[in-house]
């Protein structure tokens, strides 16, 4: 089939996250200007840039009580930090739980029963379960096209993994088998690797 998406698909459900898979889930924790701290994921995430090391996400709708945004946004917009929390399997329903639209004076963290952990470079917390996290400071937030559509980067200034998922010096992602998002209300989780070399460059 083919279409184009200002005419609409005709199906039952927009295929194209599901075009668009997998894709790394950030686990987004934040804190306001009052110090109320915030979690929700994001699927539209990913990092970017290596020297310095560099992620971003994308916020695309928006809550009554926050105007333009929602909540994540909204506190980085006040605080200028937020923090990445690598989603294991075994967090998946505490993910799935932080995913609603909860008012923003709600902790996410005590809905979800997650423990908090100081982070070390930023004021905010992060979920001492997750098996690795990248503190972030704002370095901008770029506004796409479409209503409540921004995308924002981070330059990460932390880096936090778990001494139980490294091995010989390089991080195991089957030891905690990362959840990745794919379209309609599917997830896919990474248990299997291979290699591949690159080619010789001439």
């Amino acid at each position: 089939m083919f279409y184009r998406p200002a005419d609409g698909h005709g199906l039952p459900h927009n295929p194209f996250n599901a075009i668009v898979t997998p894709r790394p889930i950030g686990w987004i924790s934040t804190r306001d200007g009052a110090g109320r701290d915030n979690l929700a994921p994001y699927s539209f995430f990913n990092a970017v840039a290596y020297t310095p090391p560099q992620v971003m996400f994308a916020s695309t709708s928006a809550k009554a009580d926050r105007d333009d945004t929602k909540d994540s946004l909204g506190n980085i917009r006040e605080t200028g930090v937020f923090c990445v929390n690598i989603v294991s399997f075994a967090l998946r329903d505490a993910m799935n739980v932080t995913s609603g639209g909860y008012g923003r004076a709600v902790d996410e963290f005590a809905e979800a029963g997650l423990e908090k952990l100081p982070c070390e470079t930023i004021d905010c917390a992060r979920v001492a379960a997750a098996p690795a996290h990248l503190e972030c400071r704002l370095t901008q937030v770029v506004a796409l096209e479409g209503a409540s559509n921004f995308a924002v980067f981070g330059e990460v200034t932390g880096v936090h993994i778990d001494d139980a998922f490294m091995v010989d010096g390089m991080l195991d992602v089957t030891r905690f088998q990362p959840l990745a998002r794919l379209g309609y209300r599917d997830y896919a989780v990474v248990r299997e690797l291979f290699s591949l070399n690159r080619p010789a460059q001439s």
